[in-house]
């Protein structure tokens, strides 16, 4: 009886110290862009901004490769949604980004070789192409944070700034 304690005692460690707490956003950044007027500090609504190459052509997730959402699919940012009640104070699905546009995309994006494109639906700013860098990267969980704040100082986890013109 004491053997199979011990054996059951084993087995019981073994399986609690395999398991490590993840963050739930393991593996996932977010390109976060704040996009306005010159003098001005509201986000201008109804842009479309996508993620594209040097050639200004959309990036295709082929396979989850850039993120691990959209898969195959051109790679288009969302606004941040306003979660917030009426009549309560304002509350941001992630609080970190407030009224911006996000794109989901894996640790390992390579930021550098690509820009993002904004268009206005509505034709009032002219478009815009940004050179994206890697400490435009919001790296969500700890350790991960830490290590790129420590890379980066204090440029990261910013949102990329644009200030669109208009026509």
């Amino acid at each position: 009886m004491k053997i199979k304690l011990s054996f059951f005692f084993l087995l019981f460690s073994l399986f609690s110290l395999g398991q490590v707490p993840h963050c739930g956003f393991d593996f996932t950044s977010y390109l976060v862009v704040k996009a306005h007027e010159e003098g001005k500090s509201d986000n201008i609504p109804d842009l479309k901004i996508t993620l594209v190459n040097e050639k200004g052509e959309e990036v295709i997730n082929e396979n989850n490769k850039y993120s691990w959402k959209y898969g195959n699919q051109a790679l288009v940012f969302t606004r941040n949604h306003l979660i917030s009640k009426p009549n309560e104070s304002e509350k941001w699905f992630f609080p970190y980004a407030g009224d911006t546009y996000l794109l989901s995309v894996t640790n390992t994006f390579p930021a550098e070789e690509f820009y993002i494109k904004i268009e206005d639906t509505k034709g009032k700013f002219k478009a815009q192409l940004v050179q994206l860098q890697a400490f435009n990267m919001y790296i969500l969980c700890s350790s991960e944070n830490e290590r790129q704040a420590r890379t980066f100082g204090p440029r990261s986890n910013n949102p990329i700034e644009v200030i669109l013109e208009k026509k």
